[in-house]
Order: structure tokens, then sequence, then C-alpha cells
């Protein structure tokens, strides 16, 4: 089988803000998580100056948006973020939240983790590493006893377990582009990386992930990950769910680009947040049952 995701009637629902300075810009590869009853949203901003911040939005029914006026994450490490701070990927684990982000400073991109008690206000906890690396997601809960962390080493996926969040050992590839004529369109055959946090389910870890081939086009899809043993893919289907198609989505700050930080399960459905063309944040959906048949099994 195949799956495609069918656009939300509302998409795109966040767009820039002329009105600040912070996020006149683009908003986009925005975080989603349930909490308390409420969808809340951590979204990456870019001002007039091109700095990303991260903002925060709150909605309940995770269609229709509130927005802080202010950023509730900036650049703060000083030579090491000055130009911002990255695709947000939030993961609630033992009573606590924590934020996966890119610093982009003058040493180029390195991944962090940062935690919150409120989901307002942030503390870093340590970087992954401090060379060239993002698309980092931990998972929701710890995989024999330790926390686990899924990262791009480009072009390839890469897991990593850590005892303390601090230090990160284990690194080990799981999963690599696809050989040319390997996989529909050859769509993810030069780099890939994980979108949001990685879903649980009886028969696996569903890991959303994104590739694109040397014609730059941005697609994700899904992959099966063993339960106890996420460095095993069961399954990879290859072909992808969504592929940009929308003006919004082929024509913005970088083109051709879908690109998620959150995919989320609402009653028997996926919710899967992404942002086209690096300007705005839409929606897409499919049933979750197809998307684990999908997974387990799919084309």
């Amino acid at each position: 089988m195949q799956l495609k995701l069918v656009r939300h009637p509302r998409s795109p629902m966040l767009y820039p803000n002329p009105l600040h300075r912070w996020e006149a810009l683009n908003v986009f590869n925005a975080a989603v998580i349930q909490h308390n009853g409420l969808f809340h949203m951590h979204y990456r901003a870019q001002g007039v100056d091109f700095v990303s911040s991260i903002g925060y939005a709150v909605s309940a029914d995770g269609l229709s948006w509130n927005r802080m006026e202010h950023p509730v994450f900036a650049p703060h490490n000083g030579r090491e973020d000055y130009r911002g701070l990255e695709d947000p990927r939030v993961t609630a684990l033992d009573g606590r939240f924590y934020m996966c982000y890119t610093a982009y400073g003058e040493n180029g991109n390195y991944p962090m983790i940062a935690v919150s008690d409120n989901l307002i206000t942030w503390e870093d906890v340590a970087p992954l590493e401090t060379t060239e690396n993002k698309d980092h997601v931990l998972f929701p809960e710890k995989i024999g006893g330790r926390y686990a962390i899924l990262h791009r080493r480009r072009p390839h996926i890469w897991i990593a377990f850590s005892d303390d969040l601090v230090t990160w050992t284990d690194h080990t590839i799981i999963m690599s582009p696809r050989a040319v004529g390997a996989s529909v369109d050859d769509w993810d055959s030069k780099s890939i990386g994980a979108n949001g946090v990685p879903i649980k389910t009886e028969h696996g870890w569903i890991l959303f992930y994104h590739g694109y081939s040397t014609a730059h086009i941005y697609r994700s899809s899904a992959a099966l990950l063993d339960l106890n043993d996420p460095s095993k893919v069961l399954h990879r289907p290859t072909t992808h769910m969504i592929e940009p198609t929308e003006t919004w989505e082929i024509r913005g700050d970088v083109p051709n680009v879908i690109f998620s930080c959150a995919n989320i399960v609402v009653g028997n459905e996926l919710r899967f947040y992404y942002a086209g063309a690096d300007r705005m944040v839409g929606l897409a959906t499919a049933p979750f049952a197809d998307v684990v048949a999908f997974a387990r099994s799919g084309e």
C-alpha cells in the first residue's frame, strides 16, 4: 500500500507577523505537544535580520492558535548561537519537557538540549555534541534504562544513548540515503533526517523522516523501528507520504520544502504539522491505522 497525507483546509495556519520584528519574515518548523487539555506549539521564527528564535502558541483544538508577543527562547550563548535557535522538537519525558534545538553560531550548527517544567521558560541541559549536526529528537521514554536520541550527522540518521542527557555514547547509523533507483523519484537518495518525536505502537516505533535528492525537493515518509532496539529498522517504505505541491510549499524562503518537527496522534488521527518552503506552518492528516499499516508494510 501507499499512503498520502491529506492537507487540512485550514492550512497554512501560522503566518509571519509583520508587527513583530522577530517573526516578521518566516514562521516554520514547529514542535507541537498536547498537555493539560491544550495544544502547545514551539515554532522557529525569523525576523528581518534572519536571526532565529523560538516562539510559542497555544490552542484548544490544534487549529486556531494564540501566540505570545515575544519569543520564549532566543539566542543566549554569545557567539555560539548569535545567529539563532532553530528547529525545535519537544518531548515530554519523566514529568518534564525537553526541547531539542539547533544552535547556530560562529562554529556552525550544533545540537542542543534544553529543559522546561512549564513549556515557557527554558534552560539548557547540554549539547548532544559540538560538531556539525542537527535533526535531533528524544524518544518519549527510556529504552533499556537509558535516554535515546536520534540525530543527523549528514547524510545519515543516527541513534545514541545516555544515562544523564549530557554524555552520549553508542552512536550508530540506523538509516542512510538510498541508492539512486531504490526509491520512488529517488526522493531520499542524498540526505535524510528525523522529523518529530517517534510514536510508540505495539508493532514498534514509527519514525517520521524527511529526505531529498539532487533535485533538493524535501519530502517525508515513515519507517518502523524495533520497540526494544530502535537501532533496528523493521520496515522502510520506498514511497513518500507528502511532497510540495501547494504554491506556499513551492515558493517561499527556501523553495520546494516540506519539513516537519511534529507528528502527534489525536484520537484516531495522525496530525502532521509541517512548514512549507520555510515560510509558514500547515497541517496534514491521515487515519492513524493507515499510518501504522504503511510503516509496517507499505510500498
